[in-house]
Parts: C-alpha cells; sequence; structure tokens
C-alpha cells in the first residue's frame, strides 16, 4: 500500500516551507492565488487527508472516547456501544472500543491503551472479576472524564444501569402468579453489583409472597455457558428440582435453556425460564423465552451524554437508572 501524502510531502515537492502548504489547505492568508491552487491541485492528486492524531498532538485535543466492554461479540454489549457511538458522531467524536474479555488484567490493559491514545473520556462496563478499583479511581484523581454502565460499582462517579432490582423482582412474580413453587436463581459472581441487585429482587418477591427461601436453589458462578449448563444440570439432578428458573444473564439464559431442554423436559410445563436478554436472541429459542427486556438504546444514549457533559466541565456525579421491562413470550405462562 502507498503511504498515505503528508504536509511535508507536498512542501517538498513544491520546494516550500510545510507552514505555506498548511495555511493554503487551511485557507488562511499569506499565500498567493497561484500557489494556492497549485497546493490544493497536488493534495486532490495524491489523495492528502488531514491526520487528525498529528492536529491532536497540536491542539490538545482528539475528539475521540473510549470505551471498555467484557465481550464485544455479546449482542447486549454491542448495541449500547452502537449507541454511544452513533450520539458522539453527533458532536463530532469518534469512538475507540476495546473488549477486556470479562477479565480484570485485560480491562487495566485495555484503559491504559485508551489512555495512550490520549482520549477525552472513557466509559466502562466492569468485568466480572473486577474487585479492585485503583485504575478506576486514578482517572478520577486525575480528572479524566469516566462513567461506568450496566456493571457499576460506586466509586463517586457517574452511572447507567438498569433497574436490577425492580426488574428481578417482576419477573420472579411473574413466575410465582404462574403456579411455579420452587423458583432457581442463577446469576453471576456474587461481587458484582448486578448478581446482588437481581438476587436481592428474587428474593424480595419471595419473601412478598410468603414462600420459603432455599439456599440450594440460588447458584452464582462465574458468567459462561458451561458453567450456566452445570449449573442447571446440577438444580435438574435434585431431588426436589426447581420447576421455574430466573437467569440473571443472558448467556446463562440460553445454557439452562439447553441444559432443560437435554432433559427431554417440556418448557414450560416442566419448568419456566426468564433470561435478562436481548429481543432477538429470546426469540431463537423454542418456545421463544421470556425475557427482561433492557432499553440498551437510553443506555447508550445517556453514557455519552453524561461523558460529554464532564468533557465540557461539568462535574456532577449523577447515577441514572433506567427502566427495563418484562415481556412474556412462550417460555413462562401468560397470565400478565
Amino acid at each position: 500500500m502507498k503511504k498515505s501524502i503528508s504536509q511535508r510531502d507536498i512542501a517538498k515537492a513544491l520546494n516550500v516551507n510545510v507552514s505555506t502548504v498548511s495555511r493554503a489547505l487551511k485557507g488562511q492568508p499569506g499565500v498567493s492565488d497561484e500557489l494556492r491552487e497549485e497546493i490544493i491541485r497536488l493534495a486532490e492528486t495524491k489523495g492528502y487527508r488531514p491526520n487528525p492524531f498529528a492536529m491532536s498532538l497540536r491542539y490538545d485535543t482528539t475528539h475521540t472516547i473510549g470505551v471498555v466492554v467484557p465481550d464485544m461479540s455479546f449482542n447486549h454489549y454491542a448495541h449500547i456501544v452502537k449507541w454511544i457511538e452513533a450520539e458522539a458522531r453527533k458532536k463530532g467524536y469518534m469512538c475507540v472500543v476495546t473488549d477486556s474479555g470479562d477479565k480484570y488484567n485485560s480491562e487495566v490493559e485495555c484503559i491504559e491503551h485508551l489512555l495512550n491514545m490520549r482520549v477525552e473520556g472513557i466509559a466502562v462496563c466492569l468485568s466480572q472479576e473486577t474487585v479492585d478499583y485503583t485504575h478506576l479511581k486514578q482517572l478520577k484523581d486525575r480528572n479524566i472524564p469516566l462513567v461506568l454502565f450496566d456493571r457499576i460499582v460506586d466509586i463517586g462517579c457517574s452511572m447507567v444501569s438498569a433497574n436490577d432490582v425492580d426488574s428481578a423482582r417482576q419477573a420472579t412474580l411473574h413466575l410465582i402468579e404462574g403456579g411455579a413453587h420452587r423458583i432457581a436463581f442463577l446469576g453471576g459472581p456474587n461481587q458484582m453489583k448486578q448478581t446482588i441487585d437481581r438476587k436481592h429482587g428474587y428474593l424480595e418477591a419471595l419473601r412478598e409472597r410468603g414462600m420459603v427461601i432455599r439456599k440450594e436453589l440460588v447458584r452464582c458462578s462465574p458468567v459462561s455457558f458451561n458453567s450456566g449448563l452445570s449449573d442447571t444440570l446440577e438444580l435438574l439432578n435434585m431431588k426436589n428440582p426447581p420447576d421455574a428458573i430466573l437467569a440473571a444473564h443472558g448467556l446463562l439464559a440460553i445454557s439452562a435453556f439447553q441444559a432443560i431442554v437435554s432433559r427431554g423436559l417440556c418448557i414450560p410445563k416442566d419448568v419456566a425460564i426468564i433470561g435478562f436478554m436481548s429481543d432477538w436472541v429470546s426469540t431463537m429459542s423454542y418456545p421463544p423465552m421470556t425475557f427482561v427486556k433492557q432499553n440498551l438504546k437510553e443506555i447508550g444514549c445517556k453514557v455519552f451524554k453524561l461523558l460529554f457533559n464532564q468533557m465540557e466541565g461539568d462535574e456532577s456525579v449523577i447515577n441514572v437508572t433506567i427502566n427495563a421491562r418484562l415481556n412474556v413470550r412462550e417460555s413462562t405462562w401468560n397470565n400478565l
């Protein structure tokens, strides 16, 4: 591939100063009309494009933001990033997306790389391994705009998340109202606030309806397809297996669904299931899965708005909660 032509290359070809080329391309005075036309013609012929990163070093602004997600291949995060990027573009910002692979060390590295690129602000969805928040507190100490989203922790910075407690409560109540007596909960690691909140909503619904809380029906493991599969199979192997499952992560919902089917059980007749997942993923199962739908567009838009306001000098710390709602499909009883 041919190397992109620079202002220095144009200046050398025409035997003029680089500053003269710069003024001519910017339409600034101090360059004769004849030379200006010659410079512009050569720039167009050679396909010259301004280098935004070189300009950023000069003006100390990159007009870029960084986003860190646990797994970009997961539809949930891809949609949030889509709307962060769409809003950023409206304000003339580029969005640099990095994938932590749901690992703490990679999350730290991602943030370091973004800082080296001199992004003006960073939005982070925490990895499920993250329990040390030093790297995030350092961003705050350096006055670098920071917004946490989806998986959050209260370290005194702005955050955007779903109403996890209430949405899990509503989902559990739906299962109870459908006749379930032994409802299992599949969640991620216990240190994750998202897991804590969704489990809290589940337990709140059980207490509200006077149901016995059975610790053996609560499984909180690292989020993966295999963990969801093995936890569900263990639940189904119990002497008194669950008649319903609330899966607090899309991947856990998919693996639990497959585990139930692999045992030749009927959904929802034998085991009903609800997952926190996206619309189109829920339709891929048969029967289609009842799911908690989060407003990913609103989450993404709010994330960028808070980040942009910080980049403009707003020092407010704002915690935004986006409402999620239950979409009832055939994996539960349609009693709403």
